[in-house]
């Protein structure tokens, strides 16, 4: 056995309090960071809301124009911005204004002035601030906001489930979890309240939400004009890429589109690991990579996608898309394609035909995994701890 000197243990003991130390300065400071986007966010679509809701009322003896003057708007800053100006997020927009009239927030600008009160109507007191001012009044994250707009069936509700999220620092699947609960209408019926309010609280582990997702909230990355590619793991991300590679390979057929392809459907974000288009079938194919055991969830949300893609990404010409679920288990591999969306059983046929045999699917994964892992262990014989 041998004996390491005092000095090495110290310097260990030194490191590893430096290095904690490191992680969490860099972790606050992410937060910060994505906190302050949040807040300057919230406020501009505040904002823009105020200017819809302010040229809609200018026009409204003509029918029609409030929708024709959001889609005119969301392709004119769609062309010049970006993602995230879409005519539902236009429209969420002016719902937020709405949900938090000039009268409802002019007490928070009152409150943040140097004055300490202006003797303004709520309406013009609006305008007497510029966004960084603005951006004080709105605590809680878009997406937060997104959910209470979105999701509560009053006025009073929603004031709860605000309240109860600034008051324990909910996170939005805090929020989203307390709202699918029931939480105030259980609340109400509750004979100890507070105890109630108190375990409602608490936070459950799925409820954690790292700086890493913070910082890559959809909501930023659309407000920021940011690409979104991440995988949840290594072994995930390194398994994508190998699939990518390998499908290329096959042939012609295949034409890679993208990867981590993100969607929204109602307040939810779902991203396909995978997107190709087959020249052959001339159709988009999906494919959706699952770490664990394959579940009728997994099926359902590939139909989904399916469902998604055939309505907002696929254009006229095209076939309808096809989904491709691989499910990289730990001792065997499954694949399994989403086929029943397709119009007819000769089109399923024919794409059963033409798409790559299962089997070869499988055996690929399999393949990739046995090589990363040996590469793994590889590692970390060496020292080093990675894929």
């Amino acid at each position: 056995m041998v004996n390491r000197p005092e000095s090495d243990s110290s310097d260990h003991a030194d490191y590893a309090a430096a290095h904690t130390e490191i992680v969490d300065l860099i972790e606050t400071a992410r937060r910060a960071a994505a906190r302050s986007v949040n807040a300057f966010m919230t406020a501009s679509y505040w904002e823009i809301g105020r200017r819809i809701v302010e040229l809609e009322q200018g026009g409204r003896e003509r029918a029609g124009y409030g929708q024709a003057l959001l889609k005119r708007l969301s392709a004119d800053l769609s062309a010049r911005f970006g993602r995230g100006f879409g005519v539902d997020s236009l429209e969420s927009m002016r719902l937020f204004y709405q949900t938090y009239p000039p009268s409802a927030i002019s007490e928070s600008l009152i409150r943040i002035s140097p004055a300490g009160s202006l003797a303004l109507p709520p309406r013009s007191l609006t305008r007497h601030f510029d966004i960084r001012q603005m951006a004080q009044v709105f605590p809680l994250s878009w997406t937060h906001y997104i959910h209470l707009m979105r999701r509560t069936r009053s006025a009073e509700e929603r004031t709860f489930y605000e309240a109860e999220a600034l008051r324990g620092g909910w996170s939005v699947r805090q929020l989203d979890r307390q709202i699918s609960s029931q939480f105030h209408t259980r609340a109400l019926l509750s004979k100890n309240k507070r105890t109630m309010l108190e375990e409602g609280s608490q936070q459950q582990p799925q409820d954690v939400v790292t700086p890493d997702e913070v910082i890559k909230d959809p909501y930023v990355l659309e407000f920021l004009d940011l690409k979104d590619e991440y995988s949840e793991s290594n072994l995930e991300e390194a398994l994508i890429r190998r699939l990518e590679d390998f499908l290329l390979e096959l042939g012609s057929d295949f034409t890679f589109v993208g990867r981590q392809r993100r969607l929204r459907i109602d307040e939810s974000w779902f991203r396909v690991d995978l997107l190709f288009f087959h020249r052959r079938l001339r159709c988009l194919v999906i494919i959706d990579l699952k770490l664990g055991e394959l579940s009728h969830a997994d099926v359902g949300q590939m139909h989904m996608y399916c469902n998604y893609a055939r309505e907002h990404w696929t254009l006229p010409d095209e076939n309808p898309p096809v989904g491709l679920i691989l499910c990289a288990r730990a001792r065997s591999a499954l694949a399994r394609y989403a086929l029943e969306g397709l119009p007819n059983k000769i089109m399923a046929a024919q794409y059963q035909t033409v798409l790559p045999d299962v089997k070869l699917l499988e055996a690929e994964l399999e393949k990739t995994q046995r090589e990363l892992q040996a590469r793994h262990v590889a590692r970390n014989v060496d020292g080093v701890d990675d894929l």
